[in-house]
This record gives structure tokens, sequence and C-alpha cells, in this order.
């Protein structure tokens, strides 16, 4: 398997059709059948099925597309990366990032980094904590942010940050009264919630009312910030956010401070620890822990 046909096999995919595929390759279309034909013998098995619109993956393709992607974007990753040292550290950072304060940890990092490196360009991809984790892990992303908890194996990271959690009520809400600008868990229990989609995030915040002999009346899983504000500013449900989400909010919702117990939420940053980083992605790491 070389290369070339790790291209006209995602150029076919994308475009679903073999006719368009050679055009777009400026190839003819019977040399490129055959690059497929012989990728599948390879693979000993079938890559497409021809429907009455074109071309379709197998359940085969499928999986093969993934991991065509992951190699094309690792090749031309290692191109940018040697063909361009002559010029200073350049090329392409590849991050990964849930939301919360994580952005502007983000933000703060490639502005410190543009400083001392201005022709790196960065790719910056946003997501939950698993979403993150299975991306730098599969080599898609070569640094991210997460929140914790978190699986350490195959991966080498350190505590960034913490924040509170937040409850974000609608502002007619009964519990938006008062001038506190905290509330305790208990007088939550009894509402409907909307809390983060992470799959350990739902045990996470059960456990948090366990002690109270409740489970939390959970409406919602949402995977971005602005639309859990968005279901509790129609009065949908109160959601729990990192306090960093209010940077995100309006006025028609009021925040406050989860007390009794006092929660927080951990920021990690982390890369895998089965595969080298690029060496820009070396200098960004090791700026970031250094300081």
């Amino acid at each position: 398997m070389e290369l070339r046909h790790i291209r006209y096999f995602l150029t076919v995919a994308e475009e679903g059709s073999f006719t368009r595929a050679a055009e777009k390759l400026c190839i003819a279309q019977p040399p490129l059948s055959r690059q497929i034909r012989d990728l599948e013998e390879e693979l000993g098995t079938k890559l497409f099925v021809r429907k009455s619109r074109g071309l379709a993956l197998t359940e085969s393709g499928v999986r093969f597309q993934q991991y065509a992607r992951r190699i094309k974007q690792l090749s031309d990753q290692s191109v940018e990366d040697i063909s361009k040292m002559q010029d200073g550290l350049t090329g392409r950072l590849y991050l990964a990032t849930v939301e919360g304060h994580a952005p502007e940890l983000f933000a703060n990092w490639i502005s410190d980094f543009k400083k001392k490196y201005p022709l790196v360009e960065y790719e910056v991809w946003n997501g939950n904590s698993d979403d993150v984790i299975k991306r730098v892990h599969s080599g898609l992303n070569e640094v991210g942010v997460i929140t914790f908890p978190f699986d350490e194996e195959g991966l080498e990271g350190r505590l960034i940050y913490t924040e509170p959690w937040v409850a974000i009520i609608p502002k007619g809400h009964p519990l938006a009264k008062g001038k506190s600008d905290s509330i305790e868990l208990k007088k939550l229990a009894p509402y409907e919630l909307i809390i983060p989609s992470r799959r350990s995030r739902r045990k996470e915040i059960e456990n948090w009312f366990a002690p109270l002999g409740c489970e939390p009346k959970i409406i919602c899983r949402i995977a971005h910030m602005l639309n859990a504000y968005e279901l509790t500013a129609k009065g949908v449900g109160i959601a729990i956010y990192p306090a960093s989400a209010a940077k995100y909010v309006g006025e028609d919702v009021v925040i406050k401070k989860i007390a009794k117990p006092n929660v927080t939420a951990r920021y990690a940053i982390v890369r895998s620890a089965e595969r080298d980083l690029s060496k820009v992605a070396e200098e960004f790491w090791n700026m970031v822990n250094t300081n």
C-alpha cells in the first residue's frame, strides 16, 4: 500500500464517483479504478458498493476511511515539519480542547507561542473530554486539554487549572431570587437539570447528591455550553457547568456557585504517552509545562 492509494481512496469516498474523483485527481478513470481494485485485493475486502446514485462505502470501507484520514494527516504533518525546518520552527499545531476555561488557556498559550514562533499555524478542535482523549490517542491531535476524571493509561498529563461548578438558573426561577452568589446543592435536588454530555460527568454529579439521599433529576445532557444556555434561558431546566460558562451567557439567567459541598472542575493538559510529538508540538508542550 502506498500513500497514493490512500489519497485515491479518500477522494473516491468523498466524491462518491470514480468519474468525479478522476477529474479531481487529474487522472484517467480506468487507472483510478484499477488502483482501488488493487487496494481492495491487498486488504482482502470490498471498500465500495455501487448504488443508484453512485458509490457508497461498505462497512469495511467506513472503518478503513478512519485509518486513511489519520495516515494522510500524519503524512502531511511530517512533510510540513521536515521540509520547513530550514526556515526556523514552522508547521501546524493540532490541538483539541473542551469548553469551560480551556479555550482561554489555549488562547493565552497560542498568543505567547506566536510571539516566539510567528510562522506556526494552528488547528484547534473542540469537543467533550472523551472525544479529545480519543483524538489524542489516535494522533489526530497532539496536545489536548480535558477535564478530570480520566484514565491515565496511554496518556501523559498534569493538572493546570481548577474552577468552581455553578448553577445556571432561568431568571424567573424561584432559585434565582436572593442576593447570594452561591446555592447549596440540596436546593437543586427537586429541579430538572441540564449537564455536560460526558459519560463520567453524570456519575460525578450523581455522587454529589448521594450524601443527600437523592438522585439528580437529569433531563438533558449537552455537548456544548451555548446549547445548555439556550435551553436554560427558555426555562427547560437548570444547567450545571464550570464557572467560566458565565462568560457566554446573557442577562436572562442567573449564575450561582454550587456550595455545600464545594465542587470544582479540574483541567489537565494531555498528550499521548505512546507517540512522539512533532517538533512544533514538543516546543509548545515544553512552553506550557515550564510556565
